[in-house]
């Protein structure tokens, strides 16, 4: 079993900017994939992002609702992920969930360890 934690979420207004991190205590992730997901009230949970953790060099997928306003990456030393979310929306009001699996794509089933998941509102 692999535990994993989210932090940063929080409340901004609209236009403002937030940074997700992503670790697993005590244990090292060596491999695989790790990725963001969100689940706003009363919507099922969607895909945000995800990266490839060592292997194809960080390769990157995004949804395309947030496109060119989030950035993930990975810090491989200290075995944590990040999101990035820049000129954020009321819409991208959500808990924010991190994941560990075996590939960077869209697809829930993938991934077999899930985080907690960190509350981020958006005003407007």
């Amino acid at each position: 079993q692999v535990q994993l934690v989210e932090s940063g979420g929080g409340s901004v207004q609209a236009g403002g900017s937030l940074r997700l991190s992503c670790t697993a205590p005590g244990r090292t992730i060596s491999g695989g994939a790790m990725g963001w997901f969100r689940q706003a009230p009363g919507k099922e949970r969607e895909f945000v992002a995800a990266i490839s953790w060592i292997w194809t060099g960080g390769s990157t997928s995004y949804a395309d609702s947030v496109k060119g306003r989030f950035t993930i990456s990975r810090d491989v030393a200290k075995n944590t992920m990040y999101l990035q979310m820049n000129s954020l929306k009321p819409e991208d009001t959500a808990v924010y969930y991190c994941a560990l699996g075996q590939r960077a794509v869209p697809g829930e089933k993938e991934y077999a360890y899930w985080g907690q998941g960190t509350q981020v509102t958006v005003s407007s």
